[in-house]
């Protein structure tokens, strides 16, 4: 097993101020649900967050580096992104997240980047079928990033807004995954695990599940070595 997972909470459900941690050979990440498909890391000091959108970031820290994946409000805010950039924040996300932010950095899908210890690679996240209307999906092949970081040899996928498709099933030693489940935007929990399954990393936790039955995402995975950690990025 190539990284020790430590858990910081005893409760099932992880309040969205809460963190778990991941020790890696280049040092711990402490990756901390902020709300629905909004997620903060903190490795080496420096501070990442992947699509800062929803949710409270009055008392957060300022950014290091900023990830988005699409163009979606509940993915690209640029109010909250004027709160958390500074002048040497790096901002990486697709060209048609860069044609409306200035200063973001364009990567593709297929491109990698290094970023400090950090690996970035941007992968491909979209709709097989479910859209807007007949002939039209929800998110374009090739519009949006999904992004594996690597730190340490550790490798954390956050899939973006996708359905179960190829590429994601294609996917090998990938540590720890964040994977959506809510319709009509991504895919059933029952169809998100059915991908998991084909890639198999070591921990899943579905996020961007608003309304979701995670219930069913669990059994789905029952009998594999996927460990399922549910935590709770609505609050209660």
């Amino acid at each position: 097993m190539r990284f020790e997972a430590v858990l910081l909470a005893t409760c099932s459900l992880l309040a969205a101020a809460g963190s778990d941690e991941f020790s890696t050979g280049a040092g711990t990440v402490r990756i901390t649900p902020i709300q629905h498909a909004s997620v903060m890391l903190q490795a080496a000091g420096k501070i990442i967050y992947i699509d800062p959108a929803e949710g409270s970031y009055e008392q957060r820290p300022a950014a290091d580096l900023i990830l988005i994946t699409d163009i979606h409000g509940d993915h690209f805010s640029p109010k909250v992104l004027s709160r958390l950039r500074r002048p040497d924040t790096a901002v990486f996300g697709p060209a048609a997240v860069a044609e409306k932010l200035e200063g973001a950095t364009v990567i593709r899908n297929g491109e990698t980047r290094r970023w400090g210890a950090w690996t970035i690679e941007a992968v491909p996240m979209y709709n097989l079928k479910r859209g807007p209307g007949p002939g039209r999906v929800y998110h374009e092949k090739g519009r949006g990033n999904g992004y594996i970081l690597t730190f340490g040899n550790t490798r954390f996928y956050f899939a973006g807004d996708t359905e179960g498709i190829p590429e994601m099933r294609k996917l090998r030693s990938i540590d720890v995954a964040f994977v959506p489940m809510n319709l009509p935007y991504t895919m059933t929990p029952e169809e998100a695990a059915d991908a998991v399954r084909d890639f198999r990393p070591r921990v899943v936790y579905p996020y961007h599940y608003r309304g979701s039955d995670l219930t069913a995402f669990q059994r789905g995975l029952a009998g594999t070595e996927v460990e399922v950690r549910i935590r709770d990025w609505y609050g209660k």
